[in-house]
């Protein structure tokens, strides 16, 4: 399911899923211990977004190529749906982007991880890519699914009109009215304004790993969760799809069973993604390169602007000199609710340091990073 089709509230199987968007608000939070939470189904669109950019700046020059690759590019208007109030556009020449990892209950996605086909999409993982002035340098903001905001009034992609909502999760937001819902959170929430948006689902982003050879990677302790298909001994690996995809998922594997530990592996597999990227021979083979770029073109959905192959190019070439290195990754500051810990409370001052520093195109300063609820999951992860 693409973000146009995201379906209204109310969907099967979400009541009285206390581990799912929509269920928690002002009355209905409990005080208790963490408990074991059904591991939440989530693609990695920043896979997407790097595959896309190594392989599409191949290009063969074939017409034939060029239309079905460009036919591949889902796009949805995030511009029309939001209209003009919304923070305003920098000119500093950085460029900030949500990325947003969903899950399709459906289709080839029913198979990955025991979905439950009900048919829902859900958004497990958003990113906050900061690309600085130069494109020489990004930062990186996790938000965590699990963060209690207000949500505010938004208008979907076909039209349609969502009430705001307080003390909800913050994945509620594209449950409730998809992409054009999420962007509006963010930027309501940060008070910074998104110039693109992307999206994979984590079918995608399981055939994009597979294509790529697996990605390297060394675990400091053995990693076993049932729930996400994954079985690691302490070592180093070579993921396929399926257990990258297992990693990327698993949140009571390792650290603290909460979405922040989660949050902590996807940043650390991030940066091995990115390194082994750059070394992948794919431009060597015109049918390893046609594959891996059709793969990728299909597994994304884009704002508007970036809904063409050319414009898709163009992007990412603006991206190709960024490595692991230069990424700096970060969690948006929070703190464990102390009436429900399987939900986190923003830490406002410091999360404001974050949104000034994107705002201003500075570093995040350390002191917003610092003294927050971390998942205890840094360093079971790392590049190989």
């Amino acid at each position: 399911m693409s973000a146009e089709s995201t379906p209204e509230p109310g969907i099967p199987g979400e009541a009285g899923t206390p581990d799912e968007p929509g269920t928690d608000g002002p009355g209905r939070r409990t005080k208790g211990h963490r408990r074991k939470p059904r591991a939440g189904r989530r693609g990695l669109m920043i896979a997407a977004w790097t595959a896309a950019g190594v392989v599409v700046l191949g290009g063969t020059g074939l017409g034939y190529v060029y239309f079905k690759l460009n036919g591949n590019i889902k796009s949805v208007d995030i511009d029309q749906a939001l209209g003009t109030d919304r923070p305003t556009k920098t000119d500093n020449g950085s460029e900030n982007i949500l990325v947003l990892g969903s899950d399709t209950r459906s289709g080839a996605n029913k198979k990955l991880g025991g979905g439950t086909d009900d048919g829902s999409a859900r958004s497990d993982t958003a990113m906050i890519i900061h690309v600085y002035e130069g494109h020489k340098k990004a930062s990186v903001v996790s938000i965590p699914r699990d963060t209690l905001i207000d949500r505010p009034r938004c208008t979907d992609i076909q039209g349609g009109s969502h009430d705001a909502a307080t003390d909800v999760m913050f994945n509620s937001a594209y449950t409730t009215g998809g992409a054009a819902c999420a962007v509006k959170t963010v930027e309501s929430l940060s008070g910074v304004r998104m110039d693109h948006y992307l999206e994979v689902d984590f079918s995608g982003f399981e055939k994009l790993i597979d294509e790529l050879g697996g990605v390297d990677i060394t675990t400091t302790e053995d990693i076993k969760d049932p729930d996400s298909h994954l079985d690691l001994k302490a070592g180093t690996h070579t993921l396929d799809g399926e257990q990258a995809l297992g990693l990327v998922r698993t949140r009571h594997g390792v650290g603290d069973g909460s979405d922040l530990g989660r949050i902590q592996l996807q940043q650390a597999f991030i940066k091995a993604l990115v390194d082994q990227v750059k070394d992948v021979g794919v431009l060597t083979s015109g049918k390893k390169l046609y594959d891996l770029a059709d793969t990728a073109t299909k597994a994304v959905t884009t704002d508007s602007d970036l809904g063409s192959l050319n414009s898709l190019m163009s992007f990412a070439g603006g991206l190709k000199g960024i490595g692991a290195e230069d990424m700096h990754m970060v969690t948006m500051p929070v703190r464990y609710d102390p009436a429900n810990p399987n939900r986190v409370i923003v830490e406002k001052a410091k999360a404001q340091q974050v949104w000034t520093a994107l705002r201003d195109d500075l570093p995040i300063p350390k002191t917003a990073t610092e003294g927050n609820a971390t998942g205890e999951a840094a360093g079971v992860v790392s590049a190989s």
